[in-house]
């Protein structure tokens, strides 16, 4: 089966039949292996979205029924598309998944050695590569790709992004530490080692001052938001430059890069190899 060809001829269909059906589901099993995904990272360097991947997602909301998801005897009651269970989970999985009420959608890759602690969420199309840490009240959005060692502090937002097809989603490379209460949307890009402080927030409009370098980095043409590869962000602000900011004395957020990641910062993220 050509899964891709055959994903693209489903989405343009309204009505689906049992074998539609179990494309779909091989489609699924793929992006639950990490065999597909919805973005991939060139030899270039650049990231690229997979189109036809994210149309399966979306197909897999239009082909699905709504069925009760929770047990009788729970108190706590769940309805969703029998398309996106939970995804299904073993002890040879190798993901630690801490006792408390997390939850991970089907369709989403989450590699071995993962630690996930609650209460946090994993959605569709996600991935979630090796040795990364998934915090309290974390979410990682639909078809985020987070990479290697990667550890999305407390509360950390890290956004989905499913429409249009062809958007990058948002992208955590390697290494990256995100801190408690940051959020990550609109298909921004966190290049590898780079440290987001607590709170900071970064969209695709969002400018990033950069100190070091004496620049603004922008999303270009409608292009993702990219943080350098080893960029340690904070929260800041700037001046209203009007005259009704200047008389009230208003600024407006900004984020901005105060240094480049070196053996001091590395020495204060060493800790949390001791939670992994």
């Amino acid at each position: 089966m050509n899964l891709q060809s055959e994903i693209e001829k489903l989405f343009e269909k309204s009505e689906f039949t049992s074998d539609d059906r179990e494309t779909y589901e091989t489609f699924k099993t793929a992006l639950r292996r990490g065999e597909i995904r919805s973005a991939e990272k060139g030899a270039d360097g650049v990231w690229r979205a997979n189109s036809w991947v994210k149309q399966g997602i979306l197909l897999g909301f239009r082909m699905g029924k709504m069925v009760e998801m929770s047990k009788p005897t729970e108190t706590l009651q769940f309805f969703d598309k029998d398309t996106f269970p939970l995804r299904p989970m073993t002890l040879e999985d190798g993901v630690r998944i801490v006792m408390g009420g997390s939850a991970i959608r089907d369709g989403s890759y989450v590699a071995p050695s993962v630690v996930v602690v609650p209460p946090a969420y994993i959605n569709v199309g996600a991935y979630v590569d090796e040795g990364t840490m998934v915090d309290s009240h974390a979410l990682v959005g639909s078809c985020a790709q987070i990479g290697k060692r990667v550890h999305l502090s407390a509360a950390a937002q890290i956004g989905g992004v499913l429409e249009p097809v062809n958007a990058t989603p948002v992208i955590i490379e390697d290494d990256v530490l995100v801190g408690g209460n940051t959020g990550v949307y609109e298909g921004t890009i966190v290049r590898e080692r780079a440290v987001l402080a607590s709170g900071v927030i970064l969209t695709r409009s969002t400018p990033v001052f950069d100190l070091p370098n004496e620049r603004i980095i922008k999303s270009e043409d409608g292009n993702s938001l990219e943080i350098p590869a080893g960029a340690v962000v904070v929260q800041g602000s700037r001046a209203v430059s009007n005259e009704f900011g200047k008389q009230n004395g208003l600024s407006i957020y900004c984020p901005i890069i105060v240094k480049y990641r070196d053996e001091k910062t590395d020495a204060s993220t060493k800790l949390e190899d001791y939670l992994r």
